[in-house]
Parts: structure tokens; sequence; C-alpha cells
């Protein structure tokens, strides 16, 4: 087939390599010249593993192209894609802008019927309002499905390759069948392509992301709790997780959750809810409590240190998870932020986000390039991200280095037993 994908961010530009990866025709639309010039010239403004490689690919094969000729892509295409943002407003809920305005500019340039399939994250009723927008300004039919996307950075390649499951909204029949046409190649191993209406599907993108988010909020409370009576948070992890009907995933205690998605997602359903005057009572103590963790941290770090004035902390890991560059929203923000606010002085490694970093708090703190090298001198190690180079470190190295072994494990991937043996001030989350 013939697509046209608008945006090239984490999910357009997934979306857009990995179905030329299958035999379509794909051009790549944005309107950020610079960004499409890097990309027709193979630099990808993003870490995501194993994309580049599928990018040069297909554009050497000749199956994917980057323009910013909307109109174009448009007249060329007979599905299109709308993958632009939709940022968090003041309110909390998201901002329609951006979607709304490409559904003009797609109903401006068609020279026939269309599929348009959102594949941003969008609120429940956004399909209907693009079908108005484009319907209102051409003559040509405009079929509008919500396709939500459900990527992890870090694992988006595979994620779309070989996803859990398609999500499809459209109660047209005949679009059915070009859209399953389409997905077919990556469900050949059997996962389903669910149908349902289009207002279903865009809350199912919300409703899915709101239910990881709460296991997450829900361990670092429980985690929390057994800081305090003397339980292994560890422990009831395995305990509850060995539970078929709650099984292992997302039950892991941390500094909270952060990136493009949860953070947006469950604040923007909390705004669709009050909407619609409906509380969602546990969507927003899940949003509170994961705010609360995220300033945790700080606090242990300063009672340990007898204060932060005057004292140097490493940070280990800035993105928000690890295997890419993203840090939106990540918990390494706040845990920087407050130490700073209590006069430390921040010296930090990530294996993919300095740049990220250094926009963010520019001379603020120091950026090194090494590990080791973050730690040399410092007070305590706070290890934010866990990254893989992070789980086996070299603990007398590290010792050797620091002025003060304390190490805050907030990912709990270290043996507490063995690190406390090697003369280290240990706490994780949950395991003290």
């Amino acid at each position: 087939m013939n697509i046209g994908v608008v945006g090239t961010g984490y999910v357009g530009l997934v979306v857009g390599a990995c179905l030329a990866e299958t035999g379509n025709s794909v051009q790549c639309v944005d309107s950020d010249e610079e960004k499409i010039a890097s990309l027709q010239n193979n630099r990808i403004p993003i870490y995501e593993p194993g994309l580049e490689e599928m990018v040069v690919r297909n554009v050497t094969e000749e199956r994917l192209a980057f323009t910013t000729d909307l109109d174009e892509a448009v007249r060329a295409s007979e599905v299109i894609f709308i993958a632009v943002g939709t940022p968090q407003d003041e309110d909390g809920s998201a901002d329609l802008r951006h979607v709304l305005e490409v559904a003009r500019d797609i109903a401006k340039a068609m020279n026939g019927d269309k599929i348009i399939v959102n594949k941003s994250t969008v609120p429940v009723g956004t399909a209907t309002k693009v079908h108005e927008v484009v319907s209102s300004l051409t003559t040509h039919r405009a079929a509008v499905v919500s396709n939500p996307e459900f990527l992890k950075e870090g694992t988006a390649v595979d994620d779309f390759l070989r996803p859990d499951r398609v999500i499809l909204g459209t109660n047209d029949p005949e679009v059915e069948k070009v859209m399953r046409r389409l997905y077919r190649p990556f469900v050949l191993t059997g996962k389903p392509i669910i149908v349902m209406d289009p207002t279903s599907a865009e809350l199912t993108k919300y409703a899915a992301n709101a239910m990881l988010a709460s296991r997450i909020s829900f361990m670092n409370e429980i985690a929390n709790y057994c800081d305090r009576v003397g339980a292994d948070v560890n422990s009831v992890r395995m305990g509850i997780g060995s539970d078929s009907r709650l099984g292992a995933s997302f039950l892991f205690p941390g500094a909270g959750y952060g990136g493009s998605c949860f953070p947006k997602d469950v604040r923007a359903l909390i705004r669709m809810g009050q909407n619609a005057d409906v509380r969602l009572h546990v969507i927003e103590a899940v949003e509170r409590t994961n705010e609360e963790q995220k300033a945790s941290i700080v606090p242990r770090v300063a009672a340990h240190l007898g204060g932060l004035e005057g004292k140097a902390v490493a940070v280990w890991g800035l993105a928000f998870k690890p295997r890419t560059d993203d840090m939106r929203e990540a918990p390494a923000i706040a845990i920087i932020e407050g130490l700073l606010a209590g006069g430390a002085s921040v010296q930090a490694y990530d294996p993919k986000a300095e740049a990220w970093a250094r926009r963010l708090f520019g001379d603020r703190i120091r950026l090194t390039g090494r590990a080791y090298e973050a730690a040399t001198g410092a007070d305590a190690l706070v290890v934010v991200t866990e990254w893989n180079e992070f789980r086996e470190p070299d603990l007398r190295k590290l010792k050797a280095r620091m002025r003060h072994p304390a190490l805050f494990d907030c990912r709990n991937i270290y043996n507490p037993q063995t690190v406390r043996e090697m003369g280290f001030h240990y706490e994780g989350v949950g395991r003290r």
C-alpha cells in the first residue's frame, strides 16, 4: 500500500519504518525542515534500538521517504496516519491542536477517498472531531480509524513488529478489511486484531496506561510500608506476582514512573473523567502517589548525610527508563532538582541522555562521560535508571572513588548484603 505518516517523533518514525519494512511505500511528513533534512541524510534524531538500521535500510530500498510536502504525501497515499504530539494542556487535558491542524491540512489536500488513522494518543471523541473537521473541508469521503499505539520506548520497533494485539476503532466493514490487510504481516503468530468502535479504542489506550501506572504506584506504596515495618518488598513482589490472576509485570517499586506516556495519559484520563462528571478516585491516587514517590528520595539522602549543603551527590541514570534517551518527566529530574535545592552539587552520568540533560540543566550539574567519573569524590551515589552497565559495578573501585560510600538504589538492582559487606551504607526501595 501507499502510506502517509504525518509526524516523525517516536511514534511516527517507528510506524513509518516498520510499515516500510513489510513492503509498503511510506512517506513520512513533518513541518520541521531541519528534522526532515537530517532524516533524508540518515541521521536519526532519537535513540531507539534497531530504528536507525531499519530507517537506513528502507530508505536505501526506496520504500521509505521523508518530506515536508504534506499535500504530495496525502495525494499519493491510500492510508494516512496522524502521529503528531498531543501535549498536556495547563489543566492536564490532552491538547488536540496539532491533531486537528493536520486533519484540516489532510482534508484540503485530498484528491479522492482516504482512510485517516489516529495513531496519536487522543481523548475519547477525537475520531468524531477529526471526521467533522475533514468532512467540512472536502467532498471526498474520509473514514477515520482510531488505532492507538502501544509502543514502549526502548523496545518500540519490536513492539510494532510483534504486537500483543492491534486495536482498530472503526464501524466500517470495508475500512476494517483494508486495515486488517495492512496489519496482517505483524500478527502472523496469531496475536489478535481487535475491532471495536472508535470511542472504545480511544479509551483502551488510556485505560491500559492507567492500569500499568496503577501497578507501579501500588507497589511503591507497598514498598514504603515495607520500609516502615521491616519487610522486604522483593519477597512481597514475588509472592503476589506468582498469582496467575496478577502476574509479575510492572510490580517493581522504584523512584516513580516517568516518560512521555504514563504521566500525561493518567492526567488526561483524570481530566476526561472530570469533563464527564465522573470522579476517577483510583487514577487520581495513582498520580498523587507517583509525585510523592519522586519526592521521597532526596529526604532519605539528606537524612543519611546530615543535610545536603556542601555535599557532592552522584547520579547514575537520567533517562526515565533504560534503552532510551528520553527524559520527559523522568524521576531523575525531580531528584536532581531536589538535591540542588538542598545545596548539594550533582555529578551525573547516563549512557544516552547526556544531550537531553544538558538542555534541561545547563551548567547547574556536571555531566561525565563515564559512570565511575561521576562517582569520584561523591558523598552518595543515587542509582535512578537501571541501565545494564550499572548492574554489576566494581564495588571496590566504586568505594575507592567515593568520599563517603553511600549507595541509594532506586531500582533495587543490587544485593543489599553484598553492598553492605563491602562497607557501603545501602538503601533500596522497600528493602531496609
